[in-house]
């Protein structure tokens, strides 16, 4: 009999990134990662596909690949010695060339446009003066003052080659991201005044001249979200910004549109209007700006026209895409795209040049549809409903409620691997359980205003959000009230532990890299600007909203068993929340299990970890919920 996708399976599923079309539309190189059991690494590897011969194969270990203007020359990132440098290959066999020799590696980069050299990041080199204190004193920082911001350089490929010539000096600007125009004069560099996450509100656009080597700043007032591009004749600039003032962000959170900046008469306008969706630019082509934008649980690409109208290019799917990449005369257009209950694949002009999905052949897969419901104050709720493949709509089912992060993200009703490497979907399923991942408010792709719905309204909407959703799967008759659980990651067990604390409507729940106190949070988090924008304030002037939204305080009442687990260097939400809900729980007798996975932030670069946490996941439940063993929890 066919089986689900084991764990291991799971986690073995390949993930494509990174398309590049080059100029003559010809060829694709992407980048596959794939799992290395033996050595419990990811590992990424470089394809092409040739148009003419209709075959993809492997080039190379590394990442991000870019076609030379000429189509000529494929360059991309290989990591050496612990950094990622720049590497050539020629189409013409004559291997591969190392470019670059940063001592702690190349960031990102862009082909000069004539071929002539590369732009790229790297880290700006320690002064002399850290270094003789570190002799002196040994190695201590001053926080927020001594940060290593990224700097634009240049290496040349014609005169003294793979000699890196400093453009920005690293003082006073970090570089976020950069474009190049296409005749190579001028650079267009978004940068903040420093790598903290807290100056990511203060992120400015700066023009440098390349011949003069000098750079100015241009004037916006609005917040900025990268994105950056100049039109093909170097004279104006579109970016990611915010719809209203900058001020308005510093303690409010909201949508992003495109903004143009007009080099020659200093204006800025926004082509987009009455557009009610998060908008990501990609290329500014002869044909207009190809963008892409989310909406519900469906992604699509088009062109942004002269006169602000938007040509759809791709049809709403039940799916997903999530990466793309067009020719400079936009005839040419490569993406990638995930169907109804399918992983990623990469389509060239619409036609499809990958088989990802033949791994599933042989397998059974949970069905996945879009379901809806109203929450407590009348908002209409989507989610997504994984079933078995013989589901029976006369049948009661345990239910797991497994919720995104974000919470600017969204569940999609593609294949349960696709963006999940915590939780084993497809295993539960095969255990007979039925898996609700709600879209709750604050997810994107619902429009501005239900972005804005969980402002001031964290943790109890959200909780509203998810009960009224178990209660709507319940009343269907497929739900069994008394076999419910809970379970996300980062934003997602944040809503996890406040559902621990604050119902008892759970039979078990599991807290992935979640949030347990906002002042805790605030406190050490690398972004505590993301808290303000959510919560309207600092916990020193409304410490009430921060108590209100903060499982911890509801520990008290608390009684579903929780299994905890997080990153030790989980920089956006630090692990001393971990702790402090393990504390509390333990203290007020609840059954809890804490696990630290040493070594990993919000998620691992080791397979054999993912492979823990969907198994203590698997167990947890299948014990709290279907009355299993928990022997070998602790292998």
């Amino acid at each position: 009999m066919n089986t689900y996708l084991s764990i291991k399976e799971l986690i073995s599923v390949p993930i494509l990134s990174t398309l590049h079309i080059s100029e003559d539309g010809d060829n694709v190189a992407f980048v596959k990662r794939t799992a290395d059991w033996e050595e419990n690494a990811y590992r990424h590897h470089i394809w092409i596909h040739e148009k003419e011969k209709g075959q993809s194969c492997v080039l190379n270990e590394g990442t991000s690949p870019l076609w030379s203007r000429d189509s000529r020359q494929l360059a991309y990132l290989r990591t050496v010695g612990g950094g990622n440098q720049i590497f050539i290959e020629s189409l013409d066999g004559h291997g591969s060339v190392q470019v670059t020799d940063e001592e702690e590696g190349v960031i990102s980069f862009k082909w000069e446009p004539g071929g002539k050299g590369f732009y790229y990041l790297a880290r700006s080199k320690q002064s002399e003066e850290i270094k003789r204190r570190k002799e002196k004193y040994g190695d201590f920082h001053h926080v927020g003052k001594e940060g290593q911001n990224h700097c634009l350089y240049y290496v040349d490929l014609q005169n003294h080659y793979g000699v890196a010539h400093p453009l920005t000096d690293g003082k006073n600007v970090h570089v976020l991201e950069f474009d190049v125009s296409a005749d190579g004069e001028k650079v267009v560099l978004l940068g903040t005044p420093s790598p903290d996450g807290e100056d990511d509100q203060n992120g400015e656009l700066y023009l440098l001249d390349r011949q003069s080597g000098t750079e100015h700043k241009l004037k916006t007032n609005k917040l900025l979200g990268g994105n950056v591009c100049f039109s093909p004749d170097g004279k104006k600039i579109c970016y990611t910004a915010s719809i209203r003032e900058r001020d308005y962000y510093k303690n409010r959170i909201g949508d992003r549109t495109l903004e143009i900046y007009d080099l020659t008469s200093g204006e800025t306008i926004q082509p987009l209007t009455d557009f009610d969706s998060t908008v990501a630019s990609i290329r500014w082509t002869a044909k207009g700006i190809l963008i892409m934008w989310q909406e519900k649980t469906n992604d699509l690409i088009g062109f942004v026209t002269g006169d602000g109208k938007v040509d759809v290019l791709s049809e709403p799917i039940e799916g997903c895409t999530m990466d793309a990449s067009i020719t400079g005369d936009g005839n040419h257009l490569v993406y990638s795209k995930a169907l109804l209950n399918e992983t990623f694949e990469v389509y060239l002009d619409d036609e499809k040049i990958t088989d990802e999905n033949r791994l599933f052949e042989g397998k059974r897969r949970s069905k996945r549809k879009i379901v809806s419901w109203q929450s407590h104050d009348g908002l209409e709720i989507e989610g997504v409903l994984s079933t078995p493949a013989d589901f029976d709509e006369t049948k009661t089912y345990p239910l797991l409620v497994m919720m995104h992060g974000g919470p600017a993200w969204a569940a999609f009703p593609i294949h349960s691997g696709c963006f999940n490497d915590k939780y084993p979907v497809e295993p539960l399923i095969e255990k007979g359980f039925i898996v609700l991942e709600p879209n709750y408010r604050g997810s994107s792709g619902y429009g501005n205003e239900f972005l804005k719905a969980n402002y001031r309204n964290l943790g109890i909407g959200d909780y509203e959000d998810v009960i009224s959703g178990v209660d709507a799967l319940v009343d269907r008759g497929i739900a069994d009230r008394d076999r419910v659980g809970v379970m996300g990651w980062s934003q997602g067990g944040y809503i996890s532990a406040f559902c621990s604390t604050y119902s008892d409507r759970f039979k078990a729940v599991s807290v992935g890299g979640g949030m347990s106190d906002w002042m805790t949070n605030y406190v050490n988090t690398d972004l505590p600007s993301f808290i303000r924008m959510h919560v309207g304030d600092t916990p020193w002037n409304d410490p009430e909203i921060y108590a209100k939204a903060s499982p911890i305080n509801y520990v008290k009442s608390a009684s579903t068993p929780t299994l905890i687990q997080h990153g030790e260097q989980d920089r956006r939400v630090p692990v001393a929340n971990a702790y402090e809900l393990y504390k509390g729980l333990k203290d007020v007798g609840v059954e809890t299990e804490l696990v630290i996975f040493k070594g990993m932030g919000y998620s691992s670069d080791k397979p054999g970890m993912h492979v823990a946490i969907m198994k203590q996941n698997l167990m947890w439940f299948s014990h709290y919920l279907l009355g299993e063993s928990m022997d070998g929890f602790r292998e």
